[in-house]
């Protein structure tokens, strides 16, 4: 019998289970800053995730560096993710350099480098020591917890997106799948914070697809840091040599492929890079997922034999979620380029701040569904753009922004599209974040495109 190309579903009805004002679908760092943004504007918010925890590759994907924050000495990058490093420095789960030692310096170098605080875009060694914060990913999902309850937010883990709701151009809602069945959530506004523009280009926005390299993250317990770092610095010719067979171990990884967390004895391995799978494809994420496993044990068992302070490590644990950089991108109401990011332009409708570059309201905007918004890795850029402004801090001042335009959409009962970038801008300053309203001194003063 042959196997049909097609099948036929039956047509259902959908219980409805949840009416808001907005709906942020995707729990990750940009989303549970659109949700908390928007509730702490007045807005009802539903928050909607598919894995049973919050924080997205923050936690999951046990991305554990937060960086992309400074302009020179400039923390620019500011708002809730300042706020949850407050939280996590509470607990002890945060660890960043303090001032006097954010410099150039060997002696900065060798005491913050392996915790990821080095500006690893400068060429050259020592690089800078900047404002950068290793942390905990339990920790991340505790705090997200935390911010999301105290805001009053109706929180539904388990909860996988399956199909938007669309009447006439407009958003309604989301369906989604749970153990309980499919549900339909509706809203006056939706977020779409998936990161791999899930809604937005279900209901049929238009955008593109790039690619970029994977990774199985996972950390190491037991290890002997102060040892590895010892011969690290006093058998550097040795050291590098070893460290050259690690990477050809594990098929590619950053300058540094392990980095101190705020736990003792333990490290973060932000590797193996695995390039060639399209992480739309369930095929390719399977092998991928199967490949970095593999790739991890053939390290481990080299670092067990060979390198120094890593004799008695083992695996703690693996990311829970594949480390994906990249995969659709919006095309909204305007584009952002390499171009734009690296020359720094400042924009008329400017509403948020990477670490020099700065993010216009458009490129949250899709073009032909109204009442949506995006937030997070998937925002309007074109490949080259994103891969250089993707980063968690980036990416939860977009969730901000939009949260706080949802609300003030809702507010004064215009379209999301219709908001005020200049209004946007002084409900983030209300709320603790910059904008970008004051450009730095180093920003493009030639018009940027309208």
């Amino acid at each position: 019998m042959a196997t049909p190309a097609t099948i036929a579903e039956v047509a259902r009805a959908t219980p409805v289970v949840d009416a808001t004002d907005v709906l942020v679908v995707g729990g990750g760092p940009a989303g549970v800053s659109a949700a908390v943004a928007a509730a702490r504007s007045g807005a009802r918010v539903t928050l909607v995730e598919r894995y049973p925890y919050l924080g997205g590759l923050a936690s999951g994907g046990m991305v554990l560096v937060l960086d992309d924050m400074v302009n020179g000495a400039e923390i620019t990058t500011t708002g809730l993710v300042g706020e949850l490093i407050e939280r996590l420095e509470k607990l002890g789960l945060a660890v960043s350099p303090p001032p006097e030692d954010r410099r150039v310096g060997w002696d900065a170098w060798r005491r913050w480098a392996r915790w990821g605080c080095n500006d690893f875009r400068a060429r050259g060694k020592p690089q800078p020591i900047v404002y950068a914060v290793a942390f905990d990913p339990d920790g991340w999902k505790r705090v997200s917890d935390d911010i999301v309850v105290e805001s009053g937010i109706n929180l539904r883990l388990h909860s996988w997106f399956s199909a938007p709701i669309v009447e006439d151009a407009r958003m309604r809602g989301v369906v989604v799948e749970t153990k309980s069945g499919r549900q339909a959530l509706l809203a006056d506004v939706v977020v779409d914070a998936t990161g791999d523009l899930d809604v937005a280009a279900a209901a049929g926005a238009p955008h593109a697809v790039g690619s970029y390299m994977v990774t199985t993250v996972f950390r190491l317990g037991n290890v002997d840091t102060d040892a590895a770092l010892r011969f690290e610095h006093e058998h550097p010719d040795e050291f590098a040599e070893l460290d050259r067979q690690a990477k050809h171990l594990l098929g590619g990884a950053w300058d540094m492929w392990w980095l101190k967390t705020p736990l003792p004895g333990v490290v973060w391995c932000n590797c193996p890079h695995m390039v060639g799978y399209d992480a739309l494809k369930v095929e390719d994420m399977t092998t991928a997922e199967i490949e970095g496993r593999r790739r991890i044990a053939a390290l481990v068992a080299f670092a067990r034999a060979q390198v120094p302070g890593f004799a008695n490590c083992h695996v703690l644990d693996v990311a829970s979620q594949l480390g994906v950089r990249q995969t659709r991108l919006l095309q909204g109401e305007y584009v952002v380029t390499k171009r734009d990011v690296v020359e720094r332009r400042h924009f008329p409708d400017t509403v948020c701040r990477g670490r020099d570059y700065y993010t216009p309201y458009r490129a949250l905007l899709p073009r032909g569904v109204e009442q949506l918004l995006v937030a997070g890795r998937h925002y309007s850029a074109d490949s080259q753009a994103q891969k250089i402004s993707r980063e968690i801090p980036p990416c939860m001042v977009q969730g901000q922004a939009v949260g706080v335009a949802a609300a003030l959409a809702l507010s004064s009962g215009v379209r999301v599209r219709d908001v005020d970038p200049a209004a946007i801008r002084r409900a983030m300053r209300a709320q603790g974040a910059d904008p970008g309203d004051v450009p730095s001194a180093n920003a493009a003063t030639r018009p940027a495109p309208q």
